[in-house]
């Protein structure tokens, strides 16, 4: 069962930007791709690097300790079919970004 979290406010989030927030006892990494909000783990599998302060380029994100890339969108790692990291749906009220989480 999954549980909705409020992690931001929409205001606090510009369109290009990327977030490392704590919610409900995880690290999410929250992107802003032209509008759009994805929440995905925000601990990098390689080496627990920090996905949320990671440079974002369209949608693609890259982890700033050694380079990894993931698609914001889907979790997708960018060279690896096998690696995806978890991805969270985000929903809009208002102004508060709300995340779902199991």
């Amino acid at each position: 069962m999954s549980e909705q979290v409020r992690i931001a406010a929409l205001s606090d989030i510009p369109p290009g930007s990327s977030h490392e927030l704590i919610a409900g006892g995880r690290v999410i990494a929250l992107y802003n791709v032209e509008g759009t909000l994805y929440a995905l783990d925000g601990v990098c599998p390689h080496a627990g690097g920090p996905l949320g302060k990671g440079q974002l380029d369209g949608c693609i994100v890259t982890c700033p300790w050694h380079g990894w890339q993931f698609d914001a969108s889907t979790g997708q790692h960018c060279l690896t079919e096998a690696i995806r990291q978890p991805s969270f749906p985000v929903t809009i009220d208002g102004d508060d970004v709300l995340v779902d989480l199991p």
